[in-house]
Formats: C-alpha cells, sequence, structure tokens
C-alpha cells in the first residue's frame, strides 16, 4: 500500500535512490495531467543528471536471415513455415551482399536475428551453422560490430546440439560476435508469456543466458514488449528483474546491459487472437511515454541509456520521447522486417540526417556511438 504522493516518490529518485516496485506501479497508474506532467518532468531531470543532454545513434544495419521458425508467438506477423508463401532463408553471399553494403553506407554495426529454423545446420550441427556467418561477416570486415543473436537463440543452438548455454556462448564470442541482443524477453513474467510466447524460454532462462553472457565478457542490451495484455504490476517487475541482474553482473564485474529499449505493441497484421483481445492496431504513445518515464526513474541509476523505437512509435513519436528519459534515437537500421510485417508505420531506414534533424529539434546536441556506447566524433 502506497502511502506517498507521486511528489514524494520522484524527490526519492531525484535525491538517487532506487524506488521500490510499489513505487512503480502507483506511477503507472497515474492519469490526471499534473502528475504525468511530474514524472516526464522528472525523467528528464534524471537523464540529463545520468547521461547528460547529448542524444546518440548508431549507423548499423539490421539483417532479419530467415523467416522459416518452428514457435507460433501470438504476436508475431513475421514467421512462416518453411514451404508457406513468403518464407524465405538468405544465404551466406546474400548476408555478406548486405553487410557489404552497410558498411559502404557508414555502418559500425550489424544487428542479425531470425526465426528458429530447424534446418539452418551446417555438418549436421546448428552451431556450425551460426558460426560460419559470424566467421564471414569477420572475416571480411574484421573491425565491425556483430550484435546478434538473442537468447531465444542461444537456446534454439543449445538444444539443437545438445550443448549448454555457457558453450555456444563462448563459441560464438571466439568466431568474433560482438554482443547479445536482449531481445525474446517480451515481458519477463511467465503468466503473460503463457499466453503470447508459450514455445519461447521462460523468465529464469532468458535471464540466465543473459547473465551468462555477461560472464563470458559479451554486453547486452535489453528490451521489454509492452501494451499488449500485461499489467503495470508485470511491467514493474520485469523492470525489477532487469536491475538485480544488472546490479549483479556490474558487481561481478562483467559487462552489462547497455540499455533498455521500449518496444510497444504493433497488432496491424498479428495473428487475430490476440489482436482482438488488445483491441488496437498501434500503440498508444501517451501509455508508451509514461512507461518510458517510469523506466528511466526506475532503471537509470542502472542502465542509463534508453532509447525509443521509431519503427514501432515513428520518428516524431521517437522525438518526443527524448524528452521523457531518453538519450539514444537508436541506429538508421537500413532495412527492418519483424515489426514492419507486423504493420508498423515507422518505416525501415532511417537516413543519419533525418535522425540528426529530428533531435535537433529539440535543441539537443549530437553524437554518433558504437554499439557499447562509446562516443565517436562529436557532431551537433
Amino acid at each position: 500500500m502506497i502511502t506517498e504522493t507521486v511528489e514524494a516518490i520522484l524527490d526519492r529518485a531525484l535525491n538517487g535512490e532506487d524506488i521500490a516496485p510499489e513505487a512503480g506501479i502507483f506511477l503507472l497508474r497515474q492519469k490526471s495531467a499534473s502528475a504525468i506532467a511530474q514524472i516526464r518532468q522528472a525523467a528528464d531531470q534524471l537523464r540529463q543528471r545520468q547521461v547528460g543532454d547529448v542524444v546518440t545513434y548508431v549507423i548499423n544495419r539490421n539483417i532479419n536471415f530467415t523467416n522459416i521458425c518452428e514457435q507460433h508467438c501470438s504476436f508475431c506477423a513475421f514467421r512462416r513455415d518453411e514451404a508457406e508463401a513468403g518464407a524465405y532463408w538468405l544465404d551466406l553471399a546474400q548476408i555478406l551482399e548486405k553487410t557489404t553494403d552497410a558498411v559502404r553506407r557508414g555502418a559500425t554495426e550489424i544487428c542479425m536475428q531470425g526465426g528458429l529454423n530447424p534446418g539452418a545446420k551446417l555438418n549436421g550441427t546448428s552451431l556450425a551453422y551460426y558460426l560460419r556467418i559470424v566467421e564471414a561477416i569477420k572475416e571480411t570486415f574484421p573491425d565491425l560490430h556483430l550484435h546478434a543473436f538473442s537468447p531465444q537463440e542461444v537456446q534454439f543452438i543449445a538444444r539443437e546440439d545438445g550443448l549448454s548455454f555457457a558453450e555456444v556462448i563462448r563459441s560464438l564470442k571466439q568466431a568474433g560476435l560482438g554482443s547479445l541482443p536482449g531481445t525474446a524477453a517480451e515481458v519477463l513474467d511467465d503468466e503473460v508469456r503463457r499466453i503470447i510466447c508459450p514455445e519461447k524460454i521462460d523468465t529464469a532462462t532468458w535471464l540466465e543466458i543473459v547473465a551468462i553472457a555477461h560472464q563470458q565478457g559479451l554486453h547486452t542490451t535489453s528490451t521489454m514488449l509492452s501494451g499488449h495484455i500485461e499489467t503495470p504490476e508485470q511491467q514493474i517487475q520485469h523492470f525489477g528483474l532487469l536491475r538485480s541482474l544488472q546490479q549483479s553482473s556490474l558487481k561481478k564485474g562483467y559487462p552489462g546491459i547497455t540499455e533498455f529499449i521500449l518496444l510497444p505493441f504493433v497488432g496491424q497484421e498479428a495473428p487475430k487472437p490476440l489482436r482482438r483481445r488488445v483491441g488496437r492496431d498501434q500503440p498508444v504513445l501517451a501509455d508508451s511515454l509514461l512507461l518510458t518515464a517510469v523506466a528511466r526513474i526506475f532503471l537509470g541509476n542502472w542502465i542509463p541509456n534508453h532509447q525509443p523505437s521509431w519503427v514501432k512509435l515513428g520518428l516524431a513519436g521517437a522525438t518526443e520521447a527524448l524528452t521523457w528519459g531518453c538519450n539514444d534515437i537508436g541506429g538508421t537500421l537500413m532495412e527492418e522486417h519483424i515489426t514492419t510485417m507486423a504493420g508498423a508505420q515507422g518505416g525501415t531506414c532511417m537516413e543519419v540526417g533525418t535522425l540528426q534533424t529530428a533531435i535537433a529539434s529539440l535543441n539537443r546536441p549530437y553524437q554518433q556511438r558504437d554499439t557499447v556506447y562509446r562516443g565517436m566524433r562529436d557532431e551537433g
């Protein structure tokens, strides 16, 4: 039972304290314009104190190398069965062609994820197939950062080949993998997961794989798929688990989570049962902004970098999120299929100049960064 006021909770956060889960839930349940304005202002102040005014971005390319997937997540419009219309599977030459084009356009990062394709094997093993991709990219572009393969993909490889998670991650890192995307998290609550992604790894396994990646010397990102069936209590539980994981990794001296990315649910082309249950096709910007602000307030002491999704919110929505606690506007992507096939309206490619103009519209400076948030040059 919360007896504090919004002002008291925000004052404690502004004094550097980690707020309790109950306080986070209380903030998410605020409806009055004045309370929400206070939350936004506090999140923006914390952003300025924790990371400053510079808004960062990365020049990257997103490669979704296959949409053939054995799982059937209720929110996913991307997956296909192997023989289904629209199914695709890029070969190594196509992946390298896309990578070469990205480098020519200034990319410092390739972000790569795909469906769970049981046929994706080399010499009878799943790991060998994934290693060949990593090795081929790194042989051709040794300085390119490869940010690839979600915890779900790590579990898939391990299951297919009878390996431990640590063995899979160690092999991928030795081949040249630079970091892991913290996707497949959706909402870290098994009640939610049983409804929206019952075939996916459970909460404990997701946390275990990310912790092992940190232990193996790899940074990860973190995400949340929001705005579908989850409650404020489940959203804050998700934040709490991320915060605890980050505290544990940093205490042990491991690389940790570089950023938190909110991914609002897009349902326009999602499977009909979940689409009907949610009752709308596009994210509610106001809900996403409030959750963005509370994420900064709850996580910012431990995960300082926060990023909106311009693919899901559109560039205008993502730019507004920069005044609600975000300090990074994401990457150029160059192509994107998972969210676009769900009916997102934000586009698939963003030019550097377009991102810079959006940031400058807020009278904030901008700077290109690398994947792990090292600034590359002062620009605006």
